[in-house]
């Protein structure tokens, strides 16, 4: 039980990381998006002094991760000129925006999947302390964050 209360926390906090990059991507220049996550991934492994193979299996991850969500970015921004264009049209498609609506919610779930696969292959990846100790970073990073 401990084991799947630790992957999903990992799991979420894998998708609350990939959702602020692609935030983070949407609004300015997905390379330094990407060297931030980079900095924030390697401040972590050195707090948890993650070894050089785990660095390399857990950067292996992160970049996978990210080259998905740029695709799912490009992705975002061909359905937004969908929708757009069915706005202009004098009547609106009601079954292809909501096709619109059903794909967006496909690519969510597919890319929160991979998230949680990537959370899994760290979790596999760490040692039991490790694993621990990133789960308390990541708890006390999350309650300051809701006091702020």
């Amino acid at each position: 039980m401990k084991k799947a209360i630790a992957i999903g926390v990992a799991a979420l906090a894998a998708i609350g990381l990939l959702a602020g990059f692609a935030g983070r991507m949407e609004h300015g220049d997905p390379q330094r998006a990407k060297e931030f996550m980079s900095k924030r991934i390697d401040r972590m492994l050195d707090r948890i002094n993650a070894t050089p193979e785990q660095r390399a299996k857990i950067n292996e991850v992160k970049d996978q991760l990210l080259q998905e969500s740029t695709a799912m970015r490009q992705a975002q921004r061909d359905l937004k000129k969908e929708l757009m264009a069915q706005w202009q049209n004098p009547q609106v498609d009601a079954a292809k925006v909501h096709a619109i609506v059903d794909q967006k919610v496909e690519a969510f779930r597919a890319m929160a999947q991979k998230a949680a696969d990537a959370a899994i292959q760290v979790h596999d990846v760490l040692t039991p302390e490790q694993r621990a100790q990133l789960q308390k970073e990541l708890s006390e990073h999350h309650r300051h964050r809701a006091e702020e």
